[in-house]
């Protein structure tokens, strides 16, 4: 609950939170919730004694609050029915055939028809919608599968009467189950194999769609298509599933594209049914199952118990580990002691102190993966995994590659938190299928630089400690890269300065992170054509940016920070920004006035204003932004947090239109609006002639 509190208000967590006992949980989240009107789901809830649990923690604060609990297991409800303030309604009756005819149609003619039924397939989707039964998964999933078909009525026709034979006429939760099969055995067989691969993850997990995607491709599940990366292909490969109902959004990037995804417990639940009859993937360690005698090709381990060592490993492809406990040396060695042809090996967050020294000879091994693991350093057998293709150190101790990971010729994302290639600079170069690289920590000569200039695959680069000496090489280097979507360049000092002349191979780029002094905003931005993300840091340009960006067609987030503009007014205007969805400016030490015309940022949906200590007016025309959805505020100057407060400030009804508003004060400000508050009670008692109240 702490943690949802926290990423709802968008703020961090309590840094103690993963120590506290259950007493401190409790008092920490009865505070989250005090003196608050509020609205918390708990939804599918199965523990029987749940209500006891969370009972003690939500507050009564007689302002309509509401606590919404949904089940499908009767005895949580009956539970739940001893509090006095907890109302039980059970669900006698499905939608009516109105409701569901129309979230059917919704789903089935959602990238066609606007989601509406063309008259000829009325009748057809009636017939198909009263098969569902009222259930509203089973209508989603059923409408998403059509939504991919051919919009044929006489398929249609032979696809409610294949649809007949396989419901039977009984519990609700089994004709779910067997409309679920039925769109599981409706997929392509590639695709049955990416749907699987859920199951590998516990239920109601938010699996990155980046992770997820690299897992796919490491697997051989995607096929290569002529001009696209197995990336974009698996990505393309998602959005069916997705369209199909089948797999659910979590969350976006700024870009639209999925960042986040799971699959709802009852698909998740058939999933890993067909994962244990195929033998695609079982779980260890979870409710005291076993693995199955049979033929397992992944495992998902929760446990280092030693008897897990004795089974057949000479199929296993995949091993995933969900846990964050650490995992013995011992166990480590034994698991990995004998032959496997393992393609996908993920310790993420598993608290894991060294590389095991067997798992260097699993020569099939294409993704490896140590992320916020506790490793400090990467062995120099690491040369033997010459099929990896990726490796994944960041949130580890690592920082330093060994030479011989430059006979992984294969490799094609190489992901560190900062990576220093000294012992090996001379040799970047020879790995031309690198990708991605991030983050490359550059070299005092150089090297490093101009052996980039090799990497022509290269699609996504951050480096640091970027020096102004290395311009030169750095442009002819980018020059060669002609893929480039992502470039990050940060300067160790601020004074270092980026000095970037025309760059005319940047066509492709998709965002721009710049760390650095700039002399001048560098020409060559404003005509970056599919320009969806800037990031200006450290930059102390004295002239409004504002001018130059404006007009880039696709550009949808800027951030300007840490003294990137060092004047005193920014000055949005002639309807530019026209996509823009969010803005971030954060510590600009001498700005003191920021103008909106009407008519620009018409899509802005997020403001973020941080550590501006001279502005101390809400921007000049805020009141414009219509789709403004969330203003956050943190450490701003008193005068400009009172200017807007809901209890009188004369500025409040510029931003009353604002769904989201949430400011954060520093300590500073807490203790000069408690003296303010101090003082005006002390007027107000001195009046009254009543002694005063602290």
């Amino acid at each position: 609950m702490l943690h949802q509190f926290c990423k709802e208000k968008m703020e961090n967590h309590p840094a103690d939170v993963s120590t506290m006992d259950r007493r401190s949980l409790i008092e920490e989240v009865r505070k989250q919730l005090r003196n608050k009107r509020y609205v918390v789901m708990f939804d599918d809830v199965w523990n029987e004694k749940f209500w006891d649990d969370v009972e003690s923690a939500v507050i009564d604060n007689k302002n309509k609050s509401r606590i919404l609990i949904t089940t499908r297991y009767e005895k949580v409800a009956d539970f739940c029915k001893k509090s006095s303030f907890i109302e039980v309604h059970k669900l006698e009756e499905p939608l009516s055939e109105e409701e569901c005819f129309r979230l059917f149609c919704n789903k089935a003619f959602k990238y066609s028809f606007d989601g509406h039924c063309p008259e000829e397939f009325k009748d057809i989707s009636l017939e198909i919608v009263r098969k569902c039964k009222g259930l509203p998964l089973a209508i989603v999933a059923i409408g998403g599968l059509l939504s991919q078909k051919d919009f044929c009525v006489n398929e249609w026709i032979l696809f409610s009467q294949n649809l007949s034979l396989e419901l039977e006429r009984n519990s609700e939760l089994n004709s779910i189950a067997k409309i679920l099969s039925f769109s599981y055995y409706d997929l392509p067989y590639n695709l049955r194999s990416c749907l699987l691969y859920f199951g590998m993850y516990p239920e109601d997990y938010e699996v990155k769609s980046s992770r997820l995607i690299r897992q796919w491709v490491a697997e051989g599940f995607v096929k290569r298509e002529t001009g696209k990366t197995l990336e974009e292909v698996a990505r393309q490969e998602l959005s069916g599933l997705i369209r199909r109902s089948l797999v659910q959004v979590s969350s976006f990037s700024i870009d639209g594209k999925v960042n986040g995804c799971r699959v709802h417990d009852l698909i998740h639940s058939m999933i890993r049914r067909k994962a244990k009859e195929t033998g695609f993937c079982q779980h260890f360690g979870e409710h005291n199952e076993s693995v199955s005698s049979g033929i397992v090709r992944r495992l998902t381990i929760t446990t280092d118990s030693n008897d897990l060592v004795g089974i057949e490993r000479s199929h296993i492809r995949s091993i995933l580990f969900p846990r964050k406990e650490e995992l013995t040396e011992q166990f480590m060695d034994k698991m990995f002691s004998k032959y496997m042809p393992l393609r996908v090996l993920d310790f993420e967050n598993v608290g894991l102190l060294n590389v095991p020294k067997a798992l260097l000879n699993l020569i099939h091994l294409k993704y490896l993966c140590f992320r916020n693991s506790w490793i400090e350093s990467l062995p120099k057998s690491i040369g033997k995994l010459q099929n990896l293709e990726i490796l994944d150190v960041r949130q580890s101790k690592v920082l330093h590659i060994p030479k011989e990971i430059r006979k992984i010729r294969k490799l094609r994302y190489l992901l560190g938190d900062e990576i220093s290639f000294v012992a090996t600079k001379d040799c970047l170069g020879s790995m031309t299928f690198l990708e991605k690289i991030r983050v490359l920590r550059v070299d005092d000569e150089g090297v490093v630089i101009r052996e980039l200039g090799k990497l022509k695959q290269l699609r996504n680069m951050r480096i640091s400690g970027f020096r102004a000496e290395h311009t030169k090489s750095l442009c002819s280097s980018i020059h060669e890269m002609q893929f480039l979507e992502v470039l990050d360049i940060h300067v160790d000092y601020g004074h270092q300065v980026i000095d970037l002349p025309h760059m005319s191979s940047l066509s492709t780029l998709r965002k721009l992170f710049l760390y650095g002094k700039l002399k001048k905003m560098p020409n060559w931005i404003p005509q970056l054509q599919n320009l969806v993300k800037l990031s200006l840091g450290f930059s102390r340009l004295s002239n409004d940016p504002l001018e130059s960006l404006k007009d880039i067609p696709n550009l949808l987030f800027v951030s300007i920070s840490n003294n990137a503009y060092v004047g005193e007014t920014l000055y949005f205007k002639d309807e530019g920004f026209r996509k823009l969805k969010e803005l971030r400016l954060k510590d600009l030490d001498k700005l003191n006035s920021i103008f909106i015309e009407k008519g620009t940022l018409p899509s802005l949906e997020k403001l973020v204003l941080k550590e501006i200590p001279k502005l101390r007016k809400v921007p000049s025309g805020i009141e414009h932004l219509e789709k403004l959805q969330v203003l956050k505020m943190k450490d701003m100057p008193i005068e400009f947090e009172q200017s807007i407060a809901g209890d009188g400030g004369q500025d409040h009804w510029m931003i009353r239109h604002v769904p989201r508003v949430q400011i954060k004060m520093s300590l500073l400000n807490i203790v000069a609006k408690a003296n303010d508050m101090y003082r005006r009670s002390l007027l107000t008692d001195a009046f009254s002639q009543q002694p005063a109240q602290i």
